[in-house]
């Protein structure tokens, strides 16, 4: 389009024009007529507007902001005082936006500073030394009513340990829950809840110090904290025997020891090869692994075609050592060079 125009200016007819560059006359006289663009590299030229205020105006009002007088008040405030005493200096946002310019747009309330709670990190390698225990309620007759089940489980054998049906919660009946369980499995090292009243509690505190076992709390709203007693308590509620309500606390009570009984001698738990929380509890495990092991080991030598490795399934491994919030320093150790990857 420009060469045609060029063309054109020089002397060259319209048609001539046409034929060496291809457009059509019409085409490039709606082009000439059309008025000019802007050139878009020409440098643009910085307005600067009427109201803005000057370098020493804006270094006024932030010395005026800054000063002892205002500087813990609100723009808003300082504004309206100033106005009150016959001086302007700018508007309200002008104030926000110098101060924005100088990083001094803040909070400027002290705010609540929580302190830093550790991570529990606690480990067992054999039953009766660590206990975590939790309450939850447990649906009543009518809605709004509710029953608290007390719930005491063996992290490393998962095997339930105490558990009672109560119409309320206090730190006494968990004390009360506490001293039957210790005199029946044992006193352990470690028990572990999350920071409920009852687990918080001056009696539960004294009791354990008195019988010098280690209290460990979740951190504040931090439910992973505690995920034996919290995936316990899912397999009670998701089960299908778990009912809409229970009719009394006799009801309860009665489903709660059925519960116990199925949890720690039938129900095969995947976080401890496939047994059963009672064989690992009371170190009936590695027998009974033995002899799976045998029957696998039978299997494969009828059908070695059924069978894509030669070891035993990893799902039928016993742990060795169980984990309330691992380190990330254990957790991720390298593999031994002696041992083939996983």
């Amino acid at each position: 389009m420009r060469t045609h125009h060029e063309l054109t200016d020089s002397g060259v007819t319209t048609r001539d024009a046409t034929r060496l560059t291809g457009i059509i006359r019409s085409t490039a006289a709606r082009d000439k007529a059309r008025p000019a663009a802007p050139d878009s590299t020409a440098a643009a030229v910085t307005r600067t507007p009427e109201n803005k205020l000057t370098d020493a105006e804006r270094r006024t009002v932030l010395d005026v902001l800054d000063s002892n007088r205002f500087v813990d008040r609100a723009p808003a405030e300082v504004y309206a005082q100033l106005l009150d005493e016959g001086i302007y200096l700018c508007s309200v946002s002008t104030m926000y936006r110098i101060l924005r310019e100088n990083a001094q747009v803040t909070d400027r309330r002290r705010q609540a500073r929580h302190p830093a709670r550790a991570c529990p990190e606690l480990v067992a390698i054999a039953p009766r030394e660590v206990y975590s225990w939790d309450i939850t309620k447990l649906p009543g007759p009518v809605k709004g009513t509710y029953f608290d089940a007390y719930v005491m489980i063996d992290i490393f054998s998962r095997y339930i340990v105490g558990a009672h049906v109560q119409t309320h919660e206090s730190g006494l009946l968990a004390a009360e829950m506490m001293t039957e369980t210790f005199a029946v499995h044992g006193i352990p090292n470690v028990v572990h809840a999350d920071r409920g009243t009852s687990m918080t509690s001056k009696t539960v505190a004294t009791l354990l110090a008195d019988l010098e076992v280690t209290r460990s709390h979740s951190r504040p709203r931090v439910s992973n904290d505690n995920p034996y007693s919290e995936s316990l308590f899912k397999t009670l509620k998701y089960g299908p025997a778990f009912p809409e309500r229970f009719g009394s606390i006799r009801d309860a009570r009665e489903f709660m020891d059925s519960f116990v009984h199925w949890y720690n001698h039938e129900h095969r738990h995947t976080g401890i090869g496939l047994h059963t929380p009672a064989d690992v509890h009371f170190g009936l495990a590695a027998h009974k692994a033995d002899e799976r092991a045998a029957v696998l080991a039978a299997a494969r030598l009828a059908h070695p075609e059924r069978f894509g490795t030669t070891g035993t399934p990893k799902i039928l491994d016993l742990p060795t050592d169980v984990w309330i919030n691992q380190p990330v320093a254990e957790s991720e150790a390298e593999p031994d060079a002696d041992q083939p990857a996983a």
